[in-house]
């Protein structure tokens, strides 16, 4: 058993020998592969890089290559390019022609950006061909506007309401085409050294060309039909042109946006929409310019055309700044001296009826109303067709302060912008003005017949007959609605008017006031009537009391009679007859009513002394009105 295992353990440990052998000759084996290894290594690693540096630089050499290839592009194809270039918009059409233009475009910035002086060459002869690429657009452009620039007659436009003609679609598009490429092709220094687009410039060249001759003869119309055919003729509303001028005008700008709206891209509309309007905006301002010297030469006959103006004008600023958000500034400015003219009329209106009142040398001697005063209702007759723009210009100058002359100065101006209430109604501002108009005419009438005219009768007459003069045409008139609260100055001088003229009927009343006293029996009632109470009265009179009561009938006689022929001598308006006659009925009828009931029979109805019984006097009286 020992035995055995002991020849166990010998056999493993020979094994054990065995292995140890192998490993010793397993690493001398390693040792020599490292050793070749090392060598191997320090062969090949010079073979190595520079096979890295050869790929390198053949990858370099393919780029290269290519490079080249592709700058031989443009050079290959400038000539194609060049023969669709020259030949023509019309002989290859315009996309052909806009295509070739792009990629000529494109080659000429491909090869400027290569920055290679071998290269400057072609670069400049690309740049000379799109240019003259451009200006065949140019051409094209213009004369394609041209065929829609050709002027119109407004007035046909105008009186039937059509919209102006816009430019055909189909053109429009090719417009479009052409405006397009010439945009994109500003950002080329060289091409356009930073100058804007010529486009614009073409197309409000153009289209504002065509606007000013189509209005043409409308501004020269509104200037002629301004001209007075009667020095004193007042301006009749809508005789002048500028409305028909004006409504040309809107016509033409709102199509004009339009066209604008469908050609240009939305930064642009607002400039290329102010450039094309420009010129026709100019002369419209001139054609107002040379109005308003028209009217300001004529201002108390032809305010009215201002005041016409200020709504026209005001209207289409409105319209054309809600349908193209433009225009309102020049507009505006335009209106500017209309307005000033405007304003400065409604207290030369009141100067000059102050002026023509005090010009009078002599008052008609019948009473009869003067023209001053039918001149001076029919100035506010007619005002009242223009009370929305005559609210304007009122507001701005402030309730009253029409009552003089505007001053120029900036301090008046000033207070001219305090003066103005946005707020103010229109309306009253009008009735005031007339009221103060109405005011000046009357108060001046009456101050000019105290110192001319004789009599207090007269001059009583002379202010009725003006104050029916007013009242009637207030009241035939659209001036009643506006002056219906303020009618106390027509009703005051109407009042003193009256007076005056009654004031000559008390010293005829004045014989029939009695200051007798009769202690003989009881005294009738004043109202009584009967023959017996007046035979009593009388047969209780002494003799120098019955003396006194006739020659007080015959005074009254004779100045009654006098007092009624100058009566139907005077000329009334039928009006102021049957009102003076009233009231002098209510003086004298009661007071002759009872004298006559207290003394009829000291005549004994023979009629020497008593010439009128109540119901004769009370028909006179009829007769009279």
């Amino acid at each position: 058993m020992y035995a055995e295992e002991r020849a166990e353990v010998e056999v493993l440990d020979a094994n054990l020998d065995k292995i140890k052998g192998i490993t010793k000759k397993i690493q001398a084996s390693m040792m020599r592969l490292e050793t070749s290894g090392a060598t191997v290594q320090q062969a090949i690693g010079p073979i190595y890089g520079n096979t890295q540096r050869l790929q390198i630089i053949n990858s370099n050499i393919d780029r290269v290559s290519a490079a080249i290839d592709k700058l031989k592009e443009p050079l290959d194809m400038k000539a194609r390019e060049e023969r669709i270039i020259r030949a023509g918009i019309q002989s290859v059409g315009l996309s052909e022609y806009l295509a070739s233009l792009n990629r000529t475009r494109q080659a000429h910035s491909d090869l400027k950006f290569t920055n290679l002086r071998s290269n400057q060459r072609t670069v400049a002869e690309l740049n000379e061909l799109l240019k003259s690429g451009i200006q065949q657009l140019e051409v094209v452009f213009r004369e394609t506007l041209k065929e829609h620039a050709r002027p119109v007659e407004p007035l046909h436009f105008v009186t039937k309401q059509l919209s102006f003609p816009r430019i055909q679609q189909d053109h429009l598009g090719r417009l479009a085409l052409i405006n397009s490429f010439i945009s994109s092709a500003a950002g080329l220094d060289t091409i356009y050294n930073g100058q804007e687009t010529p486009t614009i410039k073409i197309y409000t060249e153009v289209r504002g060309s065509y606007i000013s001759a189509t209005l043409h003869n409308l501004a020269a119309a509104s200037i002629n039909t301004a001209r007075k055919k009667a020095s004193d003729a007042a301006y009749r509303q809508g005789t002048n042109a500028i409305g028909t001028y004006a409504a040309g005008l809107e016509g033409l700008c709102v199509t004009e946006h339009d066209n604008i709206c469908s050609l240009f891209s939305r930064e642009e509309w607002s400039q290329v929409y102010n450039s094309t309007c420009r010129s026709a905006l100019a002369e419209f301002s001139k054609t107002l310019e040379d109005l308003n010297t028209h009217i300001k030469s004529n201002l108390t006959t032809d305010c009215y055309l201002s005041y016409e103006i200020i709504d026209i004008v005001s209207n289409l600023s409105s319209r054309l700044h809600s349908q193209t958000g433009e225009l309102k500034g020049p507009l505006a400015e335009s209106l500017k001296p209309i307005r000033e003219t405007a304003r400065n009329s409604l207290s030369e209106l009141l100067e000059d009826t102050r002026r023509r009142i005090g010009s009078l040398q002599v008052l008609p001697a019948d009473g009869s109303s003067v023209l001053t005063t039918t001149e001076t209702m029919t100035r506010l007759q007619m005002m009242t067709a223009y009370i929305g723009p005559l609210s304007s210009v009122m507001a701005s100058l402030g309730d009253g302060n029409w009552s003089s002359p505007p001053s120029t100065s900036s301090s008046n101006a000033t207070s001219t912008l305090k003066a103005f209430d946005v707020g103010a109604d229109g309306r009253q501002l009008f009735s005031h003005y007339a009221t103060d108009s109405i005011e000046v005419l009357l108060s001046n009438l009456e101050s000019k017949a105290r110192t001319i005219l004789r009599g207090k009768s007269l001059i009583g007459v002379f202010i009725a007959n003006n104050v029916a003069v007013v009242e009637r045409m207030v009241r035939s008139s659209d001036l009643l609605p506006l002056l219906s609260i303020s009618t106390a100055t027509i009703d005051t001088r109407r009042k003193k008017g009256t007076s005056l003229y009654v004031d000559a009927w008390h010293d005829t009343s004045r014989f029939l006031l009695d200051s007798i006293h009769t202690n003989r029996g009881a005294r009738p009632p004043s109202g009584s009537s009967g023959p017996n109470d007046s035979a009593t009265i009388i047969k209780g009179l002494s003799g120098k009391e019955k003396d006194k009561i006739k020659e007080n009938f015959k005074a009254f006689n004779i100045s009654f009679d006098d007092l009624v022929d100058r009566h139907m001598k005077l000329t009334m308006e039928p009006e102021v007859r049957t009102w003076l006659t009233r009231e002098v009925q209510k003086v004298i009828q009661p007071l002759y009513d009872r004298f006559w009931d207290r003394y009829h029979e000291i005549d004994k109805g023979k009629g020497k002394y008593v010439k009128y019984d109540k119901g004769s006097l009370a028909a006179k009286f009829a007769a009279l009105g």
